[in-house]
């Protein structure tokens, strides 16, 4: 089964924010156990008395929020970030693809960026699961997995909708089951996906590539193309087009 675990970054009520990310981490499941390990021994190592108590989540790390202020300096945490994202993502042998869908609010005209961005990665998630099978007869189907949130309940209806009754560009077709929520305090790869979500929004947000510089070649893509990544703003309207019906995305 090919599992993508998902976070966002950016809060769609601030209008002090201009943007608004949905991220996830696709992995096949018998390679979850190797990243997980591999965030476990960077836990272990700064933090030998209570490593499965320190969760990886950006905007603490970054700005030494509990338990972080005590573990390490500013320049620290801002190299763990980077570390945790080279290991979890980028190092894995087995390869790790990222999905995710960068919307600026003001963009979307009415739209709720929530649902727009869950849209998009459900479907270019179904349509990676489809690649699969016919091009490689990867018969595997797919599971997304979420921190939980008060959006719980939110995801599942749409889930469901997506399935049986459809959404803009048809139904998804490959997901074994609705959207699992966990514990992210119980799970690295939610903690991963969290990072990458918090590594994708200070690059649109305020021009900062410390951490985007790190995975922006890790979203999936066949050909040239990015079909994991999808950015929707004033200067890059692709996506309002869309959903007007105008155009498809590939």
């Amino acid at each position: 089964m090919h599992l993508l675990y998902v976070d966002e970054s950016g809060a769609t009520t601030d209008a002090s924010q201009r943007y608004f990310v949905l991220a996830g981490v696709s992995v096949f499941e018998r390679t979850t156990h190797w990243i997980e390990k591999s965030l476990d021994d960077i836990a272990a190592r700064i933090a030998p008395d209570f490593p499965n108590e320190l969760e990886f989540h950006g905007s603490p790390m970054r700005s030494g929020k509990g338990v972080w202020r005590k573990i390490a300096s500013p320049e620290q945490r801002e190299s763990l970030i980077v570390e945790a994202l080279r290991v979890g993502v980028v190092g894995q042998p087995k390869g790790v693809r990222l999905f995710a869908c960068v919307v600026e609010k003001t963009a979307l005209v009415g739209k709720d960026p929530v649902h727009v961005c869950f849209e998009q990665l459900a479907r270019r998630f179904d349509l990676f699961l489809q690649r699969c099978h016919t091009k490689f007869n990867d018969h595997q189907r797919g599971l997304m997995l979420f921190d939980e949130s008060s959006t719980e309940q939110r995801f599942q209806t749409l889930a469901r909708e997506f399935k049986h009754r459809g959404h803009s560009y048809g139904k998804t077709r490959n997901y074994v089951e609705v959207p699992v929520f966990l514990d992210s305090r119980a799970s690295r790869l939610i903690q991963l996906a969290d990072l990458v979500a918090f590594a994708i929004f200070p690059h649109f947000e305020h021009g900062d590539s410390k951490y985007w510089d790190v995975i922006k070649d890790s979203f999936d893509s066949e050909g040239g193309v990015k079909h994991g990544f999808l950015l929707c703003d004033h200067a890059h309207p692709v996506l309002k087009r869309t959903l007007r019906g105008r155009s498809r995305l590939a």
